[in-house]
């Protein structure tokens, strides 16, 4: 169910329709009013300027998490490789040691 959500960004509010709940979709209005805050924080930009230049930060902080996603799961399939050929090992040395004990 779609719902209309009020959020005020730079001073300026928006109705939102959106899948989610209010208070996920507050929470992102706040982020990016900070974001937008932050850009036009002691400039002289205007709100359009200052909206893109904070799309431009918020798209930059995505794609890092995206990168940094990435990094950890490239760690943890190497982990798992790496447990899985221990497991191995590990079975391997438990089957010389059975042989050596008859």
């Amino acid at each position: 169910m779609k719902n209309k959500i009020t959020v005020s960004i730079a001073g300026q509010e928006y109705t939102m329709v959106a899948d989610e709940d209010e208070s996920y979709v507050h929470r992102c209005a706040i982020f990016v009013d900070n974001q937008v805050r932050e850009v036009m924080n002691g400039s002289r930009l205007s709100k359009a300027d200052a909206a893109v230049l904070a799309a431009m930060n918020i798209a930059d902080q995505y794609f890092r998490e995206l990168e940094t996603g990435e990094n950890l799961r490239k760690q943890i399939k190497n982990g798992l490789d790496e447990n899985a050929k221990l497991k191995m090992e590990l079975s391997e040395a438990k089957r010389e040691m059975f042989k050596e004990q008859k």
